[in-house]
């Protein structure tokens, strides 16, 4: 006999299932796979959400270096703003507790929520310690740094000042 043969032999019945083996019933693997399938989804949704939290931020996850880069560049980019007018608030007067709110209640909580979903494996463990790292630093360094970046708008304001005088007085 041979093997194409073998399903010319096969005898189909229809098979029932005890209730006490209704975990066993096709039908109601159905309804694991698809509830399966939706915990799978909902948890990569919230690992997607993390991560556009984290894209913005990400500066705050980093060296202290590339950290302080980008935080003096969004300080003078809001300095600039009050100076001329484009924004209400002087940010100089609260960026030293609002950075230490942000990272305590936003960076460091965000940080952990990357490490928990566990998808990132070491990275996540280094995404929290630079968090951690940067906000003890700028709590020991950020009023100097605060002062310093303001000292640097006003600088490059009366730069741009006298340029745009001297530029007047030539036509």
């Amino acid at each position: 006999m041979s093997n194409n043969n073998n399903k010319d032999n096969l005898l189909l019945s229809p098979i029932t299932i005890p209730k006490s083996m209704s975990s066993l019933n096709p039908s109601n693997h159905t309804n694991v796979s698809e509830t399966t399938r939706n915990d799978m989804n909902r948890k990569a949704t919230i690992v997607i959400e993390h991560l556009i939290q984290a894209s913005d931020v990400s500066h705050t996850m980093q060296h202290w270096h590339v950290y302080l880069k980008w935080n003096e560049r969004f300080f003078e980019e809001c300095a600039m703003a009050y100076k001329e007018g484009r924004a209400g608030r002087d940010p100089a007067k609260n960026w030293y507790t609002g950075e230490l709110g942000f990272f305590d209640h936003y960076i460091i909580p965000l940080a952990k929520k990357l490490k928990d979903c566990g998808v990132f494996g070491v990275s996540s463990d280094e995404y929290l310690n630079y968090a951690l790292e940067n906000r003890n630093e700028f709590e020991r360094k950020g009023e100097e740094i605060v002062k310093a970046m303001m000292e640097k708008v006003t600088a490059s304001m009366q730069t741009h000042e006298t340029r745009l005088g001297g530029d007047d007085d030539n036509v």
